[in-house]
């Protein structure tokens, strides 16, 4: 990002413009070019196109912007995210809130704009968009590991961003439950046994034939690779699988719970 910010900074000077005129060039205020300049905002593509044709720069300002918009992401999600392409298999069990691979835009800034401390406007847009960023891998032709996802009843009811929102999300399930590579179940809340207690996590099983446990807890996610700690966590997955419901009559009660919505 530094180098992406020097380079602007050094086109700008070149052409002999101010940040001031720069800003009026490419429809953008003296102040918002300062903040990129000085490394307290990252460039949208937009603004990168916007840059290269008033600076001439011939295409060259506007190929920064896929690794401008990998630095746009918290590291913590560019690491998941390059840990899940290079997945053959996902599987994913969760209490608590939807899996993000599977939210929708409106139903993530719900559940950003939940947390407390809050996140700023920007932190929050930065969050949802790379969260929406890592479902590529969910809808992308050429990259399809098999997907396991296991949702407890209660994160289906829990209606986060209100009824509209939850429809749509419940509408986004009943989408991608029907994709070949996808299993949704879903563990029903008058089941007696749940395995799952204990909270959300992921495994990630890689090409190499590894796998990766990843956990989630307050103020800190945990990465387990010590073959002792993801054999349990798989034997968890496997026992908490066999505790729901069947894709099929997963299906049918996701069906039924947005009619209900």
């Amino acid at each position: 990002m530094r180098a992406v910010i020097r380079q602007l900074k050094l086109w700008r000077e070149s052409a002999g413009m101010t940040q001031a005129e720069f800003g009026a060039a490419i429809g953008y205020g003296q102040e918002l070019v300062s903040s990129v300049e000085r490394g307290r905002r990252i460039p949208r593509p937009e603004y990168l196109d916007a840059a290269d044709k008033a600076l001439n720069a011939g295409g060259k300002i506007s190929a920064m912007k896929e690794d401008v918009a990998e630095a746009r992401y918290p590291k913590k999600v560019r690491d998941v995210k390059r840990l899940e392409a290079e997945a053959v298999e996902i599987c994913s069990y969760n209490n608590s809130v939807i899996d993000g691979l599977l939210q929708t835009k409106e139903y993530a800034q719900a559940v950003f704009s939940s947390r407390r401390p809050p996140f700023t406007e920007e932190e929050l847009e930065q969050q949802v968009a790379a969260r929406l960023a890592r479902q590529e891998i969910v809808s992308s032709a050429t990259a399809r590991p098999l997907f396991s996802f296991v949702l407890c009843e209660a994160t289906l009811r829990r209606p986060i961003g209100g009824r509209m929102v939850m429809r749509g999300q419940l509408e986004r399930l009943l989408e991608v439950a029907r994709l070949p590579n996808i299993d949704l179940q879903v563990l029903p809340l008058d089941s007696e046994e749940n395995s799952g207690l204990g909270g959300p996590f992921r495994l990630l099983k890689l090409k190499d034939g590894t796998t990766v446990g990843l956990g989630e807890a307050p103020l800190t996610n945990r990465v387990f690779c010590n073959p002792k700690e993801t054999t349990v966590l798989d034997m968890r997955y496997g026992i908490i699988r066999a505790q729901a419901l069947t894709p099929r009559k997963s299906l049918a009660l996701i069906e039924k719970l947005r009619g209900e919505t």
